[in-house]
Parts: structure tokens; sequence; C-alpha cells
């Protein structure tokens, strides 16, 4: 959410930053609320005003009283009793602004960055890099349910039996390999220098809308019935939500946290053979990387995060590239985004197994996360914010398992992670 002065001052600015997300049909909504604030300016003084008069006069009606003036101080009195009836069908008129103001504000896109590549959805993002040595087996792979099935490690019949499409029983080998994941990203990460956490996994609607835009709320959060809580999506959202209406000191930033969680998504609308199995599912676990920093320093990390992805892909033994977002395929409060995808053998193809943004003050402004200067203790200024997906099993296990599969059926353990596995360098299938 971008500030509403920023807004009245760099109309045409916003107007073309919305044009570049292609969102033609949502320029509307800029002089609608320009209208609004406008109106709003002045009911609000009016009711400052309104105050003011209220207090001016209540402080007559003594003076007059002593002064003998009892029929002026009368008439202070019914004046002042006016604008006590007044004064909330004001303060509820500009109540109702406001609200009206944010709404529409929450709707019109973040400022992206003059960098981001111009395209109108996924379909244009752009290739900025590849890593590792992606090469073609020469063996056939079999599909990844069949492939993990071989292990005796994936049954989807009983989690559609109990829970219905979209999940999943792990078990055995494939169930030891991804809890091994998932703590080697641990300490992957905090051997990074970050702090590691455990945070909620239902959030307030506040922290909801604080996070997300409303179009991706109805499309990803699961509500829990007759409670004003969410299931998460990722970690992200309890962690930004952590930091809710502080004040940070500026010593005290970057703040640089990795969080372990469950995630829930509906995943409405997703389709495709390559979406079966475990690629695209309701329920999964994440490792997560949170960064609240200084607006200065936000491009630097930036850089940072998602090049730590694509390191933790790389000691996997796992070929990644690294994949810009074009404007028309950024979320609304992203400034810029970075998608790190996988190398697939068996299809030849990349597919996204984490998301890097900046949000710059966005989510914020939306939250009250502001930051004290260490020069002027009077200067508060909003932070940025910071996400990216460290690895989020059991998707990855595709990967994992394709790259490293043998042509006997074996799977090859990469060196890190045989600490977690009790110093295995292979697993074999049961016989």
């Amino acid at each position: 959410m971008i500030d509403i002065k920023f807004l009245r001052e760099n109309q045409s600015l916003v107007e073309k930053n919305m044009e570049k997300k292609f969102q033609h049909d949502k320029l509307y909504l800029i002089n609608n609320v320009i209208d609004l604030d406008r109106t709003y300016r002045g009911s609000l003084e009016t009711l400052e005003i309104m105050r003011a008069n209220m207090n001016q006069q209540s402080k007559q009606i003594g003076v007059l009283i002593a002064q003998g003036k009892k029929e002026e101080a009368e008439l202070a009195k019914t004046f002042v009793s006016d604008l006590k009836k007044q004064i909330p069908q004001q303060e509820e008129e500009v109540r109702g602004l406001k609200e009206k103001i944010h709404e529409i504000m929450c709707k019109i896109p973040q400022i992206i960055a003059d960098d981001v590549p111009l395209g109108k959805d996924d379909s244009e993002n752009v290739e900025l890099a590849r890593f590792g040595n992606c090469v073609k087996k020469e063996f056939d792979i079999p599909y990844h349910v069949e492939l993990m099935e071989s292990f005796s490690g994936l049954d989807l019949d009983s989690a559609r039996k109990t829970s219905g499409a979209g999940f999943y029983y792990l078990k055995g080998a494939v169930a030891r390999v991804h809890s091994a994941i998932l703590s080697y990203a641990r300490d992957f990460m905090i051997n990074r220098g970050f702090e590691y956490f455990v945070p909620p996994i239902m959030i307030r609607s506040s922290v909801v809308s604080g996070v997300m835009s409303f179009s991706e709320m109805d499309n990803m959060m699961y509500k829990i019935e007759g409670e004003d809580l969410y299931l998460i999506g990722t970690s992200e959202h309890s962690m930004i939500g952590k930091f809710m209406d502080e004040i940070i000191p500026e010593e005290q930033l970057p703040q640089a946290l990795t969080s372990y969680s469950p995630c829930f998504r509906k995943e409405v609308g997703s389709h495709g053979i390559e979406e079966r199995g475990v690629y695209r599912i309701h329920q999964f676990e994440k490792q997560e990387m949170i960064v609240i920093c200084r607006p200065e320093d936000s491009m630097d990390w930036f850089g940072r995060l998602w090049n730590n992805t694509v390191d933790f892909f790389m000691s996997l033994d796992i070929p990644v590239r690294a994949l810009e977002c074009c404007s028309g395929d950024l979320a609304d409060l992203k400034v810029k985004s970075i998608d790190i995808e996988a190398w697939s053998p068996r299809l030849e193809k990349f597919f996204e197994v984490g998301s890097c943004s900046t949000l710059g003050d966005a989510q914020a402004r939306r939250l009250g996360i502001r930051v004290r200067s260490s020069e002027d203790k009077n200067h508060k200024y909003f932070a940025h914010t910071l996400n990216n997906t460290v690895v989020a099993p059991p998707r990855a296990l595709i990967y994992f398992f394709e790259n490293n599969l043998n042509e006997d059926g074996s799977v090859n353990i990469p060196e890190p992670l045989r600490p977690y596995l009790g110093g295995q360098t292979q697993i074999k299938k049961p016989q």
C-alpha cells in the first residue's frame, strides 16, 4: 500500500505504474480515492474546528458565570450542547471516509522497481541465470509418484480417503529425507546468521489483510469456522505480523529471521499433469527467510536472499535457475520478485521451488511497523520487509529424487544431508 500523500503528489507516476502492471481496469480508483481524500480532509478540518469551538465555549461558560453574564452563559451552554450532538455524527463521517480510502488504497499496487521487466503474465518472466549442470539422465526417470512409491515412501490413496485430493502420507526413507532436508535447511540458515523461529500457524484477519492482497487471501487462505483465525499459507505471514504496531529502534535492524512451519493453501484453479502427486498440494512444510530492514538496505538483502536459495539447492546437487517476475506477474504488494526454479531431468524443464520478494514498505505501512531513527529519536519511518523460500518439501523431494537418482534405482545422498540420515550415502529400494 502506497502513501496517500505520495499519491496526491505523484498521480501520474502511480497511473503509469498501474499501466506497467496492465491493470488499466483499476485506473478509475486513483481519481476516486483522490476525490475521497479531498472530502475526508475537509470533513476532518470541520471536525477539528467543531472540537476547538466546543472547548473554547466550555471554558467561557465558567468565565461568563463569574462575570454575572448569565444570559450569555446559557447561550454558550446551548452552543456546547448542540456541538456535543453534532460531533459524533461528524466523527462517524470522518471514520467512514477514512475506511473507504484505506479500502481503495489497498487495491492500488505498490510502485515496482525501475528495472522490473515489462510483461503481462508469467509467460513473459525473464531468466537471469542458471546454476549447476542441467543434464539429461541416460536412463528413464519414473514419474515422481512412482519413484517415491518404489521406496514404499508415498501413499496418496489413503490420504484421499482421510482428507481428499491434495493430501499425502509420506513414510519410510522418503519421510526421513523430507525431515532431513528441513533440518538441514534450518541449520543452513542459522549458519548464515539468521535467527530461528517456530511461529503460530493461525493468524487473525488483521494480520492477513496486512501481509497480502484481498484476492490472494480468498484464493489461498483457509478460514477457521466461527473464529477470527486463518491457517497460514507461509510462515512469512505470522513472522511479519509479529512486529505489528511496533516501533523498532534502528540499531536493532536488520532483523534476519528464518522460520519453520506447516503451510496450508487452497490452491484454487491449479490443474495440470505435473501438478498431481505432491507438486501442488493443500498441506506442506517450509523453511522461510524473512528480513526487516532500512529502506536503503532492502535491495542488497534482496540479492542475498535469493542467492541463499540457489546455494541451498546447489548443495543438494539440484541445478536451478533464477527467473525474474515481470510487471504483470507481480502481486500488488511486491516491488520486485525472483522465482527460483529447480531442474527436472525427467522432463528437461524447470519448476518453481521458491520465490523471493521485496515488498518495500507496503506490509509495514498496513501493519504499522515503524523504525525510530538512531540519529533523530523523533523521526520514525516505515520499515522494508522481504521474504524468500529456503525449501518447501514435499515438492522439493521431486527434484531431489530425480537429480540424485541412479540407474539401479538407488538415490545418492549429498554430503551435507548425510549427518541427518545417520551417515547414509545412498538410499535403496526395499527388497
